[in-house]
This record gives C-alpha cells, sequence and structure tokens, in this order.
C-alpha cells in the first residue's frame, strides 16, 4: 500500500472521528487514515472550560456559520457555531454530560426497525467509553453499592475515556433556583442520565481536574503513535470518489482532497466513514452528487445518486433566555466587571483549578414539563450565574442571572443545501425554528414555567426581576412572537442524514448506518439520528460511534 491508500478513511475528527480512529485503528493489520479541515487542538482556550467564550466565532476553531434569514425568529440570522479543529465540537462546546431520555432510543428502533437502538441495548454503548469521577480523585465504581444504588444497576462506565465529573463550583443563586423549581414541583435529582432525566440538578460535564476533556484528548491522543494510523489536519475533502463494481453496484472508493495547496486523492479498500457532522457531512455528500436531485442541479453538481433525505429532517433546540436582575446575590457579572475581580478568578484558577474559569456556560439544569398535559419531561433549562446580551458578547454591569429554556422535541423541520459546487462555499442552513403551532405553543408555555419558578418564595431574598423579555408580554400570541426575537440555538443540529428502515423513502442511511445505494459508505455522527434526543447531544454521538465502530469491524 502506498501513501494515499487506506483500508478507512474516517472524514471528519470531531467527537465521532476521534473515537472511531481509535477504534478502527486498534487492529495492527487495518490502515486508517482521518481528515480533519480545521487545525491541532493546541489552542490554550480549548482547554480552559471558559474558553468557549473564544472558541465560539473565532475562526480558528469555529466554521463561523450562519443560518438564512428565519421567519419563525421573525426574520433573524442566528451565528451557527460548529467545531473546526481536533474534537470538534467537543472542544468548543459546553462539555455537559447528557445522554438523553430512554425514550429516545426506543422511538429510533421503531423508526429504523433495529432493536439494537433500544435504550437498554444502548447503555452497553455509553458505559463502554465513560469514566466516571468523584472530585476527590476516587472513582465512581460500579463496585460501590451507594453509587450503584445511586445511578441504577450496571448505569455507567468507570473505566472508559470519556471522563465525567461532578462540577466543580457552586453558586448561591443557583442554589435557590433549585429550591424554587422544587417549589414549583420539579423533584431534585442527583443523576440526569437514569433514562428519565425529569428533575432539578448540577449537570456533569466533560472535564478532569478543572480541564476541558474533548473527543481529542479522550480518544486520538493516547492513539496517535499507532503507526498504522495517519491524521491528516488542515485538509479539505472536495468530493467523494464514486465506481461501479462488476454488478454494476455503485461504490464509494475514497475521497479527493486539498492539502497544503495541492490536490490528493486517497482510496480506501474497506470503507469511508463520514464524520464531518450534520452539516458537514451533508455538504459532502451533496458535492459528490448523492443527495436532492433539484438541490445539487441549483448547485451546478451532477446527480451520482439520487437520495432525497441528505440534508432533509434539519432538528434543533432552540434556547429562550430569559434574563433577571437580582439584588444581594453574587453572580459572574459582579465578579468578572471589575479588575480586582478578574485577578482573583485567574488567580483561582491557575492555583486550584477551580472557580468560575472551570465553570461549563451552564451550571445547573432542570427537566420538566411545559404543562401538565405532557406524558413526559419536555423542557430543558440551562441556568447560568451571569446575564449578556449574546455569547461573544460582553457581560452586563448588573448582577443577574439567566434560565435558557429549550423544547426538548420540536416539530419544526429545517434543511441544509448546498449552493455552490465549492466545499469553501458555506452551504444553506434553514433550521424553520418554531415554524409548527406545537412548538410556538411550548415556547409560550415554557415561558411561563420560568416565570412560575423564579416567583417561588426561594428567590424571593434575591428580589428578581425580569429584565428580559420583560413582564408586560403575557398572551401566547405575545409570548411566541418575543420567542422569535430573543431564542437562540443551543448548537445541537442533528436528523440531517437521518436513520431508517427501508420502508423511508427520506431514509439517508440503514440501521447500521450504510448509505443508501452506496456500498463502502457510512455517516456516523449526529446527523443520523432520526429524532433530536431530549437533552445534550454530544455524549449520543459517541454512543452512536461506539456502536458504529463494532458494525465496522465486523463488516456489517
Amino acid at each position: 500500500m502506498n501513501d494515499t491508500a487506506f483500508d478507512y478513511v474516517i472524514v471528519g475528527a470531531g467527537t465521532a472521528g476521534c473515537l472511531l480512529a481509535n477504534r478502527l485503528s486498534a487492529d495492527a493489520s487495518k490502515r486508517v487514515l482521518l481528515i480533519e479541515a480545521g487545525r491541532k487542538d493546541d489552542y490554550h482556550w480549548i482547554h480552559i472550560p471558559v474558553g468557549y467564550l473564544y472558541c465560539i466565532g473565532n475562526p480558528r476553531t469555529d466554521w463561523l456559520y450562519q443560518t438564512e434569514a428565519d421567519p419563525g425568529l421573525n426574520g433573524r440570522k442566528l451565528r451557527y457555531p460548529r467545531g473546526k479543529t481536533l474534537g470538534g465540537c467537543s472542544s468548543i462546546n459546553g462539555m455537559i454530560y447528557m445522554r438523553g431520555q430512554a425514550r429516545d432510543y426506543d422511538q429510533w428502533a421503531l423508526l429504523s426497525g433495529d432493536s439494537d437502538w433500544r435504550w437498554e441495548r444502548c447503555l452497553a454503548d455509553f458505559r463502554a467509553h465513560e469514566d466516571h469521577h468523584k472530585l476527590d480523585g476516587g472513582s465512581d465504581s460500579l463496585s460501590n453499592p451507594a453509587f450503584a444504588l445511586l445511578h441504577g444497576n450496571k448505569a455507567v462506565g468507570s473505566s472508559g475515556e470519556w471522563r465525567v465529573e461532578k462540577q466543580r463550583l457552586r453558586w448561591d443563586v443557583l442554589d435557590a433556583f433549585a429550591q424554587a423549581a422544587q417549589q414549583a414541583g420539579i423533584p431534585a435529582t442527583d443523576d440526569f442520565n437514569r433514562g428519565d432525566n425529569e428533575g432539578v440538578g448540577y449537570f456533569e460535564v466533560n472535564q478532569k481536574s478543572g480541564w476541558r476533556w474533548n473527543a481529542s484528548k479522550a480518544f486520538l491522543r493516547p492513539v496517535m503513535q499507532r503507526p498504522n494510523l495517519t491524521v491528516w489536519t488542515e485538509t479539505q475533502v472536495e468530493r467523494l470518489t464514486l465506481a461501479r463494481d462488476a454488478s454494476g453496484a455503485r461504490r464509494c472508493t475514497g475521497a479527493e482532497l486539498r492539502r497544503g495547496g495541492r490536490r490528493v486523492t486517497v482510496t480506501a479498500a474497506r470503507e469511508v466513514v463520514l464524520s464531518a457532522g450534520s452539516i458537514g457531512s451533508v455538504q459532502v455528500l451533496q458535492l459528490s452528487g448523492i443527495g436532492p436531485p433539484a438541490v445539487l442541479q441549483a448547485a451546478g453538481v451532477p446527480v451520482h445518486h439520487a437520495l432525497h433525505g441528505v440534508g432533509e429532517n434539519l432538528q434543533d433546540h432552540l434556547q429562550i433566555r430569559s434574563v433577571y436582575k437580582v439584588q444581594g446575590a453574587k453572580t459572574l457579572n459582579t465578579l468578572a466587571n471589575s479588575l480586582w475581580g478578574k485577578a482573583a478568578i485567574g488567580l483561582e484558577y491557575a492555583f486550584k483549578r477551580s472557580g468560575p474559569m472551570s465553570m461549563s456556560p451552564s451550571q445547573l439544569g432542570a427537566f420538566t414539563k411545559s404543562d401538565p398535559a405532557q406524558p413526559h419531561a419536555n423542557l430543558e433549562y440551562h441556568v447560568q450565574p451571569l446575564s449578556l446580551d449574546a455569547f461573544g458578547e460582553p457581560l452586563h454591569g448588573f448582577p443577574a442571572f439567566t434560565a435558557s429554556v429549550c423544547n426538548l422535541n420540536p416539530t419544526s423541520r429545517g434543511h441544509v443545501r448546498i449552493k455552490t459546487p465549492r466545499c469553501d462555499d458555506a452551504p444553506a442552513i434553514a433550521p424553520n425554528y418554531l415554524s409548527t403551532e406545537e412548538d410556538r405553543q411550548v415556547a409560550a408555555d415554557s415561558l411561563r414555567v420560568t416565570r412560575r419558578i423564579v416567583g417561588q418564595p426561594a428567590m424571593a431574598k434575591y428580589r428578581p426581576e425580569e429584565f428580559k423579555p420583560g413582564v408586560q408580554y403575557q398572551s401566547d400570541e405575545e409570548l411566541a412572537r418575543l420567542a422569535g426575537d430573543i431564542a437562540s440555538t443551543i448548537f445541537h443540529p442533528v436528523g440531517t442524514t437521518q436513520m431508517g428502515s427501508d420502508s423511508d423513502p427520506m431514509a439517508v442511511v440503514d440501521s447500521h448506518l450504510r448509505v443508501r445505494g452506496v456500498a463502502g459508505l457510512r455517516v456516523v455522527d449526529a446527523g443520523v439520528m432520526p429524532t433530536i434526543t431530549s437533552g445534550n447531544t454530544n455524549s449520543p454521538t459517541l454512543m452512536i460511534a461506539e456502536k458504529a465502530a463494532r458494525w465496522i469491524v465486523s463488516g456489517t
């Protein structure tokens, strides 16, 4: 084999790609190429937890996508951050460890016709790479009876690569919000990952001793010296190469790349695996002539394989950020708005790896119902001891907290479509937020739930005042329109290369994530989710990759 011939070619060294590179290169007889368009993850702000503020919107680490003008957002466009570095979105995200709800995976099993996607089966793939730790340095072992009782029998893993820790700091104002949520009928919980995440408590995070723990550290760095693993960064995939075998069946044989100012063609003897994410994998497929014919033709790309679902079914969590001014409470706004406060924050992190610089964007979480008629928790709260107009903007000059709420199961669907045949040109991203009456009603109801929580006695000592959106908005119509004015993405796009059964005309991949009608090609990333998970999507993507790696190795 030469320097451009491999057994496996993995496109995208993000969350899924790093795990796949680890698992597929474990067989020393197989040559694996991992391709990343971004740079190495050696930027210091990637690893300091609060550094997400400097990574999102930074061309070094972010693709800098933007949505199309969205009618549901009253014509606004949103920044659409996606990780562009080793580790992908796990290098710039909120670090929250979240599996979702058991019913999410049972629904996938139903839609795909494959029982291997049921919750009980997926748990094994979560546990295979988990590493749950206590803050005192001890391991949360399944052999510990108290821990097993808390988390459920065999519910978590403790010897994998994906580090999970408790938060390293608490805030009085967030503790008060948690007490208020309980007064409003939301039970306290120490575990959001048991299959039913209803409750309020502090999130677990993917950190190790105060540092971000991304997929590159977990899965890629430990195996970088394997002689059969090649990692190319700053390498752009222009298109996949396709051929016909002796029987006339279409097969993916490799990819055409742009690397170091020249074009290179690589071949894959066994499989090409797209792990470029819900935006990137769609773009590569469509640039290769795989997708809806009308979309390809409009972009000037020849149609090689009509697959109508490529780029459709886009789903995302839209968060509505309510900001409350408070009195007598310590918040990050007040701590970080003075030179002394900033110095104290820096020193605490330097010497203890704790304090505000160790915190994820959101510390406290809550899952509840938008109204009592809902059969399950359909809202997720991310509560923060800070406020700002938007990520990347300065903190407000007054003490405040933010209670962001999202609809976990939106019915709105959008799309991703290339506009030109050039890989350098960003695709059109149209989430179509709040485009259904159901989503608009949940948005209005969720704002009322927020007000009900903040109005409980536990919050009274801080005299919360609704700064944004404002108590003058009360009716369903006013609140739904208001949501369009102030809501933003929580960065969870999924579904654009959806998995489905043989009877689903919009299914892009089958239940083993093989692209329909193209041998030797799979998609393994959040795009394959037929429906969005009821929580943060990063760790479910790792579970998908764990499951897929097993199938790829066995050739099934």
